[in-house]
């Protein structure tokens, strides 16, 4: 047989896998068999490397990392639904990446056995197993819509009432609608506030310096977040007021003082799906984690990845 001969076959043979997933393995048609053994690909940021880690026990890390350990356990229970099925919708939607998630506040707060040693000290063994209690309790458990993993926001604290997800984000999504949430007072930031020196104010966003600050406010959205502000003439977005200036929400008043400028913030986060504060003052009066998640996920249903 000719080189060429040989060369020709020899790419035939190679190409062979190409064809057959070309043609008969489309992208909407991946799917999933989770279990507690699944691996979430964590990109730990302080790091730069990538870990691969169980389901449950990234569940685990992320409850640790999002709430405080003197939460009730119901509202532990809701936050590890919420966490489990965020890490399985980004899971789904980042096959083609090098890593599913970030261990930080830019996807949800996740962290290590010893992470946590370090954190805790000698109450590690009380915390980690009230955390490991609330994951037991809801093993496999995630939330869909229509049979789908929902994306399952949640947050700090609300203003009040939650927001819905198209006036934060992009998408209307009919699961993430707003909803009152009157327990988030209950927060040590559900009010807060911050002072700059004029100086700094100014320069945090890139303004000229004047004596006076001129404050317009054209959109906010149904709850008073600011979606669109002119600070002396020049527009912004509340996300970009909330990011120069660090401020824990949208929902801001400007208070000029002269040589200091006031900022006056209720809640903290985006506000969109559940209030982590909400649920637990929700758990305080009674309510169980599925009354959590069927109050700030609309239209859900609480499926179970070990009964499939």
């Amino acid at each position: 047989m000719s080189i060429k001969k040989i060369l020709l076959f020899s790419f035939m043979i190679m190409m062979i896998p190409f064809i057959i997933v070309t043609l008969f393995i489309k992208d909407d048609e991946i799917t999933f068999n989770f279990n507690s053994n699944s691996i979430v690909r964590v990109y730990r940021k302080d790091k730069s490397v990538i870990e691969r880690v169980p389901i449950e026990q990234y569940v685990v890390g992320v409850v640790s990392g999002e709430v405080p350990i003197n939460f009730e356990m119901e509202a532990l229970k809701a936050q590890a639904v919420a966490a489990r099925t965020y890490v399985m919708f980004q899971i789904q939607n980042n096959i083609k990446n090098d890593y599913d998630v970030v261990d930080t506040v830019d996807n949800q707060v996740y962290k290590s056995e010893q992470d946590l040693k370090n954190k805790w000290k000698d109450n590690y063994t009380s915390n980690i197993n009230k955390v490991r209690e609330a994951v037991l309790g809801t093993s496999g458990e995630y939330l869909t819509y229509k049979d789908k993993v929902i994306e399952a926001f949640f947050f700090s604290t609300s203003v009040g009432y939650t927001e819905n997800s198209e006036d934060i984000f992009v998408e209307a999504l009919p699961y993430l609608r707003s909803v009152e949430s009157k327990w988030d007072k209950i927060s040590p930031v559900y009010t807060d506030s911050v002072e700059f020196s004029k100086l700094e104010f100014y320069s945090n966003l890139q303004l000229p310096y004047q004596d006076q600050i001129n404050i317009d406010i054209l959109e906010t959205t149904k709850t008073g977040r600011i979606k669109q502000i002119k600070i002396n003439g020049h527009k912004f977005t509340g996300k970009e007021v909330c990011g120069m200036l660090k401020l824990r929400s949208t929902c801001f008043k400007i208070v000029d003082n002269k040589d200091k400028v006031k900022i006056e913030t209720k809640g903290f986060g985006h506000g969109v799906g559940m209030s982590q504060y909400g649920a637990q003052g929700m758990a305080l009066e009674g309510y169980k984690y599925t009354d959590i998640l069927k109050h700030y996920y609309t239209g859900i249903q609480i499926d179970n990845y070990n009964k499939k």
